[in-house]
């Protein structure tokens, strides 16, 4: 595919500059109930929408009587993800399926972006309120994946509940000892869900914890995610033929991110590519920062390039030695670091 053309500072400008001017305009209108604006013959009002789906030029919305439409795109919008708010306007004559067009996006609250080789930083989904790691007890417990995302989440602003998973398939000796290790994560202020999708302990819980939130479940291959997905949203293939009947949109391949509305009130974006958080792009001491218990110590060091590992004068390396900050996390901080030079390597790589 072709790259785009870089924008000069003047166009990138006068394109920021329309897209406020179609907010402003949709606000006014919607406050004071005047006239409607319009660009040409064939377009509505101003209306407002959340993007359920994107297809390439195309994204699915739903509007608030819960309509789902399919719009195109306005070139000037620049970022379009599942989960982000828009003001579109209808087509008075429909164009085959498309039933108008976005014209712009209202300010995130939040954004689950990973890097890629190719595009950088890239935006999957927007507005989401919390991220749900799941792990599980088999095939193995690795508390290094779970400070993986938990880097990623605090470098994104959006709060992380653990979910361990399939705890029916160790005995209670097994459970405790991993219990143990996630009261090192309690300690620092974040959720702990144990769940059994079998036996249904914690489902209660973990549903509880859904209700009026936008979530996303992220998680490696085996841990059963699917199956959580499956039981928190029992209809979601029901829902998909559904939205597929009622809009003649078609059948949507598993590769696309698309919002569900759950029986218990939320939303759940369900984006298969999601899971893990690559860190390569975040700087060292970014990472450093995003151990919430290094935070007290940042800057406190003898040198100001210390490496936190047995250089003189290191605080972070002495709060470990005095029980201050986990020992398990302090490894696992300088494990990521070394993954993250592997990354760096990989995408100065030529692609061929």
């Amino acid at each position: 595919m072709a790259k785009q053309k870089k924008l000069s500072k003047g166009q990138s400008r006068r394109i920021k500059a329309n897209h406020q001017k179609r907010l402003s305009n949709a606000d006014k209108k919607q406050q004071k109930g005047a006239a409607v604006l319009w660009q040409n013959d064939n377009l509505g009002p101003a209306e407002n929408a959340v993007v359920i789906s994107r297809f390439g030029q195309h994204a699915d919305i739903e509007i608030e009587s819960g309509e789902v439409l399919r719009c195109n795109i306005r070139r000037t919008v620049s970022s379009l993800v599942c989960g982000d708010e828009v003001i579109f306007r209808r087509a008075k004559v429909s164009e085959g399926d498309l039933a108008g067009v976005i014209e712009a996006t209202h300010e995130r609250r939040s954004q689950l972006t990973r890097p890629d080789f190719y595009d950088g930083v890239k935006v999957v989904a927007a507005n989401i309120d919390q991220i749900l790691m799941v792990s599980a007890v088999l095939p193995e417990f690795t508390p290094n994946i779970i400070d993986r995302y938990l880097v990623a989440c605090e470098d994104m602003g959006i709060e992380p509940i653990l979910v361990l998973n399939k705890i029916d398939l160790i005995d209670d000796e097994g459970l405790a000892f991993i219990d143990e290790i996630l009261d090192i994560y309690r300690d620092l202020g974040y959720q702990v869900l144990l769940v059994s999708n079998k036996t249904g302990h914690g489902i209660d819980e973990l549903k509880q914890k859904l209700v009026d939130k936008n979530s996303i479940f992220v998680g490696q291959s085996g841990v059963g995610k699917s199956t959580l997905v499956n039981t928190v949203l029992p209809d979601a293939e029901i829902l998909t033929q559904e939205v597929s009947e009622n809009s003649g949109l078609g059948q949507h391949t598993t590769t696309v991110s698309r919002l569900h509305h759950l029986p218990s009130g939320g939303n759940l974006i369900d984006s298969p590519g999601i899971r893990e958080f690559g860190l390569w792009h975040l700087d060292v001491e970014r990472v450093t920062w995003c151990f919430k218990e290094f935070r007290d110590f940042i800057g406190g060091c003898r040198f100001r390039d210390c490496k936190h590992l047995n250089d003189p004068g290191c605080i972070i390396r002495q709060a470990v030695d005095d029980g201050e900050i986990s020992e398990l996390r302090f490894d696992s901080y300088h494990r990521i670091l070394e993954t993250m030079a592997d990354g760096r390597a990989g995408a100065r790589a030529p692609r061929v």
